[in-house]
């Protein structure tokens, strides 16, 4: 089959309606897919960045939780040409079938099933929104088309003694079919080549149109279900013998390096977020935002260039137009555009979001700062753990958390 026939034979569906309650306070106002990422970019640009970069141009969001920003967001960022028939749209609940909310994430689908309908894919992509990675999606449906099956799920391989925190799929001796989805295992399974490293679920599934629609059903009309897709969609198909993985170490993204070829990171918690910004402002990227075959794409906002005076300078970081660092010191951070940081002042090892004013001799250190937060003059945060706890959201590795406009303790 032709790429190009492919392409107008796949609907994207990405599953967008987390709440993201481990990573409060930077849910509080939103959706978990609509938190800032990397200074410019929205979580959902990545799943989004990966389907459009593959020739996939007909994506539904499935949004819930707190969903205004991120449906802004995707309206007036991801538009494409309605004239070749192109669309990314986010489609909030729609009580098709009654009046509730989504259940699940098998639920979310099934009530949206009239997107299928209209479209009439042949086959049917469905990624989650609140991951941090590159994948061309192209190579895993032409591996789902070429076997047959009725769904295939991505797997990422991680040593084994840390699976316990995942999904976890086990697969027969061939490697490719899945015999088992176990959901956290306390024991989980080794690969056939390779004893010590298991498959954990990326959230990512290529299904055969066909065998959604069905499994959807079955699914919907058995009382014991919590309708998930994970927990019931995919573990019903390996019962009947239609689910295999995809490795995700055969994926190859044009313009990767060795040090960032297969990153994938689930940035579930604070500390992952955290550690997932870290990542970007190394000196050799272990993510690289700068690889230009294979682009991250968003839509930044519309500010002059960042701008540096009376000696201020920023190392290692990132730093977002609009931003004005004024005789002040950014060291392994990531600044977001609009961000000023007064005469005096340094900052380190943190993230700064959109909007923020660091006054003047403030300190911020190992700190997330979510938007419109202002620093007063002098105050130090991520220096006094012990106090930013009483005040603070602070995470076990001691990230100091402030949440949207959160108002600072002199």
């Amino acid at each position: 089959m032709r790429r190009g026939t492919q392409a107008r034979s796949v609907l994207g569906i990405v599953l967008a309606g987390g709440e993201g309650k481990r990573l409060m306070p930077l849910t509080a106002d939103r959706a978990k897919p609509a938190v800032p990422f990397g200074g410019q970019y929205r979580l959902v640009d990545f799943v989004l960045s990966n389907l459009v970069n593959a020739g996939y141009l007909r994506i539904c969001v499935l949004t819930q939780y707190k969903s205004h920003s991120l449906d802004r967001h995707i309206t007036t960022t991801w538009r494409m040409s309605t004239l070749l028939g192109n669309y990314v749209t986010p489609v909030p609940a729609q009580q098709r079938l009654g009046p509730r909310w989504y259940t699940g994430s098998a639920d979310a689908i099934y009530q949206s099933l009239n997107l299928v309908y209209d479209d009439e894919p042949e086959y049917i992509v469905v990624f989650g929104a609140d991951h941090v990675y590159r994948m061309d999606p192209r190579q895993m449906v032409e591996q789902h088309i070429e076997s047959g099956a009725g769904v295939t799920v991505a797997g990422i391989r991680v040593p084994r003694k840390e699976a316990h925190a995942f999904g976890v799929i086990d697969t027969a001796p061939d490697g490719r079919r899945i015999s088992q989805f176990l959901e956290k295992p306390t024991d989980p399974p080794g690969l056939p080549d390779d004893p010590d490293s298991t498959f954990a679920s990326m959230g990512n599934y290529v299904f055969t149109t066909e065998a959604l629609i069905e499994a959807l059903r079955i699914d919907a009309g058995d009382s014991g279900s919590v309708h998930d897709m994970g927990g019931n969609i995919i573990p019903m198909m390996v019962e009947q013998g239609a689910a295999e993985v995809y490795d995700f170490a055969q994926n190859e993204v044009p313009g990767t390096t060795d040090r960032d070829r297969g990153y994938w990171r689930d940035v579930g918690t604070l500390d992952a977020y955290y550690d997932s910004h870290m990542d970007l402002v190394s000196v050799h990227p272990v993510f690289n935002l700068y690889n230009r075959q294979w682009p991250i794409l968003t839509s930044p906002p519309q500010l002059p260039p960042a701008k540096f005076v009376l000696g201020g300078r920023a190392n290692e970081s990132m730093v977002g137009m609009g931003s004005i660092i004024t005789n002040a010191e950014v060291h392994h951070s990531v600044i977001s555009p609009d961000v000023q940081v007064a005469e005096g002042a340094t900052v380190s090892d943190s993230v700064i979001m959109q909007g923020v004013r660091i006054g003047p001799g403030a300190v911020v250190r190992r700190a997330i700062l979510d938007k419109n937060v202002v620093i007063p003059a002098g105050v130090q945060i991520g220096v006094d753990l012990d106090r930013d706890r009483k005040l603070y959201t602070v995470t076990d590795s001691g990230i100091v958390v402030l949440g949207k406009g959160e108002q600072v303790v002199p």
